[in-house]
């Protein structure tokens, strides 16, 4: 996407990389600023938007990712297709396309918005806040997953049990259950009812 100040990353002068911005909004999802990435998930954390996707095979199996262990925020964690922010001033929609193509290497050959949900999750281990308006999106993915290893240490795709087995069995993001019952609607309207979601 073109850079505008608006969506240009603010660069450090000494030579660190430049800083992420996210956009913060108010409870009704309104933008009403900026604030670095880092700096908006100290506690008690900065209400921001974010994105959930949720990708599904023609199987009606969920494609769900295993976050990388450099990642400074749930590194090692299992977590929904894909997630993250907006630019500021960048649609959600745009944003969950554009970041499921950089984690995953695939496009969606279908995605559709699913609605939004509001959270605050505390992340214990890290000590960091999950304060966010969080717009959801649905869809299929058709192409073989091409992760990048420095985003993503491993993918797989599940039925509702094999899910529900590893959400036993392995930790998972502390946002996961709260944006998949979230969007759980728009996902049986995809699946149909046999999907089991």
């Amino acid at each position: 996407m073109p850079t505008s100040p608006v969506t240009a990353p603010h660069s450090a002068s000494n030579g660190a990389p430049p800083a992420i911005m996210l956009e913060l909004v108010d409870e009704h999802g309104t933008t009403i600023g900026t604030a670095e990435k880092l700096a908006a998930h100290q506690p008690p954390g900065q209400l921001h938007r974010a994105f959930s996707v949720f990708l599904f095979d023609e199987r009606g199996r969920l494609l769900i990712q295993r976050r990388a262990l450099g990642k400074y925020h749930s590194p090692g964690v299992w977590s929904n297709t894909c997630c993250g922010h907006p630019y500021p001033g960048e649609a959600p929609f745009t944003a969950a396309a554009r970041r499921t193509h950089e984690e995953l290497g695939v496009s969606p050959s279908l995605l559709a918005e699913a609605g939004t949900v509001r959270y605050n999750h505390p992340d214990p281990d890290s000590g960091l806040v999950e304060q966010e308006y969080n717009h959801l999106f649905v869809g299929m993915v058709q192409d073989t997953v091409d992760p990048d290893p420095e985003e993503v240490g491993e993918t797989v795709f599940v039925t509702p049990a094999e899910l529900a087995e590893r959400h036993a069995a392995a930790p998972f993001s502390a946002w996961f259950m709260t944006v998949l019952d979230a969007a759980r609607p728009a996902i049986r309207e995809l699946t149909g009812p046999a999907g089991g979601w």
